[in-house]
């Protein structure tokens, strides 16, 4: 019988929500894969997840985009070929605009597609031994769904030219070092301490945390200025949040660290 596992899945632990892309054995993103992403963001979206988890099943993380894909688009004489990325790279930006922390859990080789996704997250861990790359030259492409700049986010235009163009892989130290992966862990400590520090994120003051998203990408879109614009009045109206009613009252009764939020 057919393996009938879905490409990608919604997973739940607690309040944290694991989006697992299973589609063995390379893991690439097919019409299968942007189906499934697609629904389960759908699902994230509409859920009372506190965290959500990117991460895969199988020793690869990702071998990129099933180059098939291009060869239709070629096939059809490149008629729209911007239709090819605009689904993923739609992904990305939604992922960005949740309200609760990301933190994508990288292992193995991540290649093109997988890590745009990545990047989309507040934040990567990596296992020692994973490997990255947005290789689209070897086929005569750039990244279509957003890696480039978001790399260029991260690390600097100079870093995201050389990581694109080199069409290289760099492994998860290099990255750590370029600001774009936060942390490397052993590859056998990965999933059980990033789940973890998943959940200490979902167990946090969720507006709070979605309040710093806000604050940061302003940073992004317009530098100190902007951000300093909006702080005020983002940390401001934290203070109509039952958790931080809750947390000050818990704070002059008990002590720091006592408070639980609710996410409210």
């Amino acid at each position: 019988m057919a393996d009938e596992r879905p490409a990608v899945r919604v997973e739940r632990d607690g309040d944290v929500a694991s989006i697992v892309l299973d589609s063995p054995p390379l893991n690439l993103f097919g019409d299968a894969v942007f189906a499934g992403l697609s629904a389960s963001i759908d699902e994230v979206e509409g859920s009372d997840a506190r965290a959500v988890v990117w991460r895969a099943e199988n020793d690869v993380f990702t071998g990129g985009v099933d180059v098939n894909v291009f060869q239709r688009v070629v096939d059809a004489g490149g008629e729209r070929p911007g239709d090819t990325f605009e689904p993923l790279l739609s992904v990305v930006q939604r992922i960005e605009a949740l309200e609760v922390p990301t933190l994508a859990l990288v292992h193995g080789l991540c290649l093109t597609a997988g890590l745009e996704v990545s990047l989309g997250c507040d934040m990567i861990w990596a296992s020692e031994s994973a490997r990255f790359g947005l290789v689209e030259a070897v086929v005569g492409l750039t990244p279509g769904a957003g890696g480039t700049q978001r790399m260029a986010e991260r690390a600097g235009p100079a870093r995201a030219r050389e990581f694109v163009m080199s069409g290289g892989l760099y492994d998860a130290a290099t990255l750590e070092g370029w600001n774009v992966v936060n942390r490397v862990l052993p590859d056998d400590e990965l999933l059980e301490k990033g789940m973890r520090f998943a959940q200490r994120l979902a167990s946090g003051p969720t507006k709070a945390h979605g309040a710093t998203k806000r604050i940061v990408r302003g940073f992004l879109q317009g530098g100190i200025d902007r951000a300093d614009e909006i702080t005020a009045e983002t940390a401001g109206a934290l203070f109509a949040t039952e958790d931080l009613q809750n947390a000050v009252r818990s704070f002059l009764s008990e002590g720091p660290g006592k408070a639980k939020f609710e996410g409210r």
